[in-house]
């Protein structure tokens, strides 16, 4: 490593980002671009201020100039560490270029000294090798993960070797991390979960498995819809049936199999079971059927590896004190970036986010979170939060057009999928989880409680069946509470024009917001 290197980046513009202000670039950011390395920047840049400013916002973190790194490898690292958290792809990537000298000469800096030893540890972890290096003899411990900055699990390993405890929220072969924004800080103290369960306290029991039973049978349809399918009741039904029991049976790779098996009905055209060859998300060219892609998934030589990370990832988040939401973040946006599978992935997917949230408890009282209904109310925020990782990878992958126009990937991809930032994925799932809560189980509760009153008066007054109440209702919804034209000459003839007026008089009554 040449001594004279000059790690900070004086720059009015860095990789099409305008600088807030002058400034000069440190951190991770101005490492990845003096060492050349083969990843996609930080979602926030660290600048020192010219200006002698501090503060941040979605983009930047801007600092003082007293808090500048001097210009060797080692004080880059302590303040990128110190003020930017862990960034595992960036230490895999940089320590597969350094040479293992100048590894040691780094952890030789301060022997005993927190950065240091995070570093070590961090060298041994990812590149699974041993230094050769003593074991440390000193009492204190320090947490890897810098909570103030990121979430760990709670208690975490100890390694006495580095004398570091290992809060990481993740295994070696997968390990996404999340930062703790002030928006996710905010959901986590507002407790969602306990607003849940005070506002289901005082729920009838009966009408509580009707509204489960009602929304596992929209989410299952939900599921369907973004996939851009329209399934019969029946297949609908079905994966339903399996939401429902999400959280119950252990993941490992045969209950994966069998999801797939579930979502999948008829099988002719489709492998089952981990892919055997490349995939990919998108559309091909009309003339030519080259690959367009949106995404591309893990190598298929990497699934095996990729997938025992994650499953292994799971069972040590299963049993973490670490927030659900979060959990089914990593888990489920990593599940689908991986995209182990050639079809079925979308909805396998959604029901890891139902499987983590039933696991630590936080779905109970046995009505389901139609968490698949609220993306579909966010498709577009959802698609760009699947972009937002995927298309910054685009240009990371070197890939070429195989004979079934399919894409064979040529270069090594797999941390990319085991070490992302899952900040923005946790952020848009809240959001989903908020919704259900404060707007999408209220609204069916409400809306069975409506229905109720409807037809009791109904029964009351007019002796009208089940299932021609059902109708009745059906059409006055279309209709904004007005039976159609059609209606009273058809389903309705029956019906006198003043009885006709006195229901659609107690369907609004019934039904009117508030």
């Amino acid at each position: 490593m040449d001594i004279n290197t000059r790690f900070s980046l004086d720059l009015p513009v860095f990789h099409g980002r305008q600088l807030p202000e002058p400034g000069i670039i440190v951190g991770y950011a101005a490492l990845i671009e003096v060492f050349d390395l083969k990843m996609y920047n930080p979602q926030r840049v660290a600048l020192i201020s010219k200006k002698n400013r501090q503060y941040e916002n979605e983009h930047w973190k801007v600092l003082t100039p007293r808090h500048q790194p001097e210009e060797i490898l080692y004080k880059q690292l302590v303040f990128a560490l110190k003020y930017e958290g862990i960034n595992l792809l960036f230490f895999k990537k940089l320590f597969e270029k350094l040479a293992l000298q100048d590894v040691l000469s780094l952890i030789s800096e301060e022997p005993t000294g927190q950065y240091s030893r995070k570093i070590w540890f961090l060298y041994e972890w990812l590149m699974k090798q041993q230094l050769p290096v003593k074991d440390l003899v000193i009492k204190n411990y320090v947490p890897l993960v810098d909570e103030k900055l990121q979430f760990g699990i709670s208690g975490g390993y100890k390694s006495s070797r580095h004398r570091i405890i290992n809060n990481l929220p993740g295994t070696v072969d997968f390990c996404p991390l999340i930062y703790k924004t002030p928006g996710l800080k905010n959901y986590i103290d507002s407790n969602l979960a306990a607003q849940k369960d005070r506002y289901l306290k005082g729920i009838r029991k009966d009408l509580l498995q009707r509204a489960s039973a009602f929304l596992l049978l929209k989410d299952s349809k939900a599921s369907f819809t973004i996939e851009g399918e329209s399934p019969k009741s029946k297949r609908a039904a079905h994966w339903g049936n399996a939401i429902g029991q999400a959280g119950i049976r252990d993941l490992n790779k045969e209950e994966l199999l069998r999801l797939q098996q579930i979502v999948i009905e008829n099988p002719r055209f489709i492998e089952t079971g981990y892919r055997t060859k490349g995939g990919f998300v998108g559309e091909y060219d009309r003339f030519t059927l080259e690959p367009l892609p949106d995404h591309i998934s893990a190598r298929h030589q990497d699934l095996e590896i990729l997938m025992n990370g994650l499953l292994n990832t799971e069972k040590l988040l299963s049993k973490s004190g670490m927030d659900a939401v979060l959990c089914a973040a990593v888990l489920a946006f990593g599940f689908v970036f991986i995209h182990p599978f050639e079809d079925g992935n979308g909805r396998i997917h959604r029901y890891l986010i139902h499987h983590t949230l039933a696991k630590k408890q936080f779905s109970q009282q046995g009505i389901i979170f139609p968490v698949s209904s609220a993306i579909i109310n966010k498709i577009d925020e959802y698609r760009k939060v699947l972009e937002h990782f995927s298309l910054p990878l685009l240009e990371l992958i070197d890939w070429r057009e195989t004979k079934d126009h399919n894409v064979e990937v040529l270069n090594d991809t797999v941390d990319y999928y085991r070490y992302f930032d899952a900040t923005v994925q946790a952020e848009f799932l809240y959001d989903c989880v908020n919704e259900t809560i404060q707007r999408i189980i209220p609204d069916e509760l409400n809306y069975l409680v409506s229905y109720d009153k409807f037809k009791t008066i109904i029964e009351d007054e007019f002796e009208m069946p089940d299932k021609m109440i059902a109708l009745l209702v059906n059409f006055l919804e279309q209709n904004h509470g007005v039976l159609s034209k059609r209606a009273k000459e058809k389903e309705f003839n029956s019906l006198s024009d003043e009885e006709i007026h006195k229901i659609e008089k107690i369907y609004n009554e019934a039904f009117k917001p508030g």
